[in-house]
């Protein structure tokens, strides 16, 4: 029989609707090698690569009346030039102009009657660059049997390795009645998914709090820290309103040496730095708009993070929700707390280490950024203001077709109500920052994403000025 969806997948199907489309992205940038590189050369790369993510030509397909959770079906008409794309900025092909491409992009659902993923080459960026953005749904990508198509396609080398054998065939799709008949054996041998599906589709807000109170770690203080802050509602916030189909799209490039710098002199973890970071850029666009802000406003995040099950045979993305002290003047107190909040939840859910996780096979950035939107849309939007992704990514070059990667950019989806999503990548030296928003609730995203580098600089100098602290976190390297 197909592989049946989970109740998780499938509740990303039932939550999409015109003006939340649940997909995730990522954008990477290209040199372009003295070989070239060209639309054929990518459709070659996808072709070579489909063998290890056999999901990517398979469709979903419903169970009459429901009786049972969807199935996936291979494709028996599956084309594979319908979802590798090619596309073009005009010249003089400029970073807003290749932002502004991503944006409409992103903003068109994906077509279910089909395989739930494309791949866009976008010619024409100045220097002779190109871009790939890739946009799959967040029902394929569950981090186990399925990553993103964006993860496969990328060499650690600029030779690339010899293809697997592709001997798909594929399997004769399902008639009604056999999906009827395995959708009762499945409810036989399963009863409790029948259950389950209620129960997801009843999820309120002491529920989702529970939840993540209950992921969030065995340590007294973290968990009464996580109920006290899950238990209410998320600030009041203007990143909080009715939002429609369009979005707008920023990138930002920090460097990663600024943020070690801080981790040095202070003692924290790099995520702490960047978390700060982001708390000072919200707060200096508050007052862009006029919010009123005193020194208890927090902004309430919702930061997926890598954890080790309790064997610590393997990791999983958990729910970490932390009020941003958005209020606070004084930058390294706003890193202070930062830290200080975040301490408990590393120790006591077994956070995954840096440098670990950036050579987990099947953990590439894309795919924890997938990872990490599941995790964001199992949740309340009642819960928190804002997700917040980091992901940290390899430090040496990545090629696609021998083309060097020069920066990767995630696209996180926005939840309902949530007028912006941030993702980060660390990547050769750099933190790339990815920030997904309304189009209309956000006219002023490039003055936030300006904010970003300008927070980081305040941070910097000011924690100059200051005594460096022991590292007491060196079993940490993120």
């Amino acid at each position: 029989m197909p592989d049946r969806l989970s109740a998780l997948d499938v509740s990303f199907l039932y939550l999409e609707e015109p003006t939340t489309p649940m997909h995730v992205g990522s954008v990477g940038v290209f040199e372009t090698p003295e070989s070239g590189f060209g639309f054929d050369d990518l459709v070659d790369v996808v072709r070579e690569r489909l063998a290890y993510v056999p999901r990517y030509r398979q469709r979903v397909r419903w169970v009459p009346g429901n009786l049972a959770h969807p199935v996936w079906v291979d494709d028996e008409d599956f084309d594979l030039t319908y979802h590798v794309r090619r596309s073009a900025v005009p010249r003089p092909g400029t970073p807003d102009q290749l932002r502004e491409l991503v944006a409409r992009i992103m903003s068109r659902p994906l077509d279910r009657s089909r395989p739930l993923w494309e791949m866009y080459l976008v010619e024409g960026l100045e220097g002779g660059r190109f871009a790939l953005l890739s946009k799959t749904h967040q029902a394929m990508v569950d981090g186990i049997s399925t990553v993103d198509i964006g993860q496969v396609v990328l060499d650690t080398t600029p030779h690339r390795p010899e293809a697997p054998a592709d001997t798909w065939t594929p399997s004769a799709e399902p008639s009604s009645i056999e999906l009827l008949a395995g959708a009762l054996v499945d409810v036989v041998r399963r009863p409790g998914d029948l259950l389950e599906s209620a129960q997801r589709t009843l999820t309120d807000l002491p529920r989702a709090a529970a939840r993540a109170v209950r992921l969030l770690g065995g340590a007294a203080g973290g968990v009464a820290t996580a109920m006290r802050t899950a238990a209410r509602p998320a600030p009041t916030s203007p990143l909080n309103v009715s939002i429609g189909a369009q979005r707008r799209f920023a990138s930002v490039d920090t460097s990663l040496d600024d943020y070690r710098a801080v981790r040095r002199r202070r003692g924290v973890a790099i995520n702490d730095v960047v978390l700060a970071t982001i708390a000072g850029a919200l707060r200096s666009w508050l007052f862009t708009r006029g919010v009123r802000v005193v020194s208890t406003t927090t902004v309430r995040a919702l930061v997926p993070m890598s954890v080790l099950t309790d064997d610590s045979s393997r990791s999983h993305v958990a729910e970490y929700i932390l009020d941003l002290p958005v209020g606070e003047a004084n930058p390294a107190m706003r890193l202070q707390q930062v830290a200080y909040a975040t301490k408990a939840h590393r120790e006591a859910s077994h956070a995954v280490r840096a440098r670990a996780l950036a050579g987990m096979a099947g953990f590439a950035p894309p795919t924890l950024h997938a990872l990490g939107a599941r995790v964001a849309s199992s949740l309340s939007r009642r819960v928190f203001n804002l997700v917040v992704t980091n992901v940290p990514g390899p430090q040496t070059t990545l090629y696609v077709a021998g083309a060097p990667m020069v920066a990767s950019y995630p696209v996180v989806p926005l939840a309902k109500g949530q007028a912006l999503a941030i993702g980060l990548t660390s990547y050769k030296g750099k933190v790339c920052f990815g920030l997904n928003a309304d189009r209309d609730a956000m006219p002023d995203l490039n003055v936030l994403a300006q904010c970003i580098p300008d927070a980081l600089t305040e941070l910097v100098e000011a924690v100059e000025q200051m005594p460096t602290r022991p590292d007491r976190r060196a079993r940490k390297a993120h």
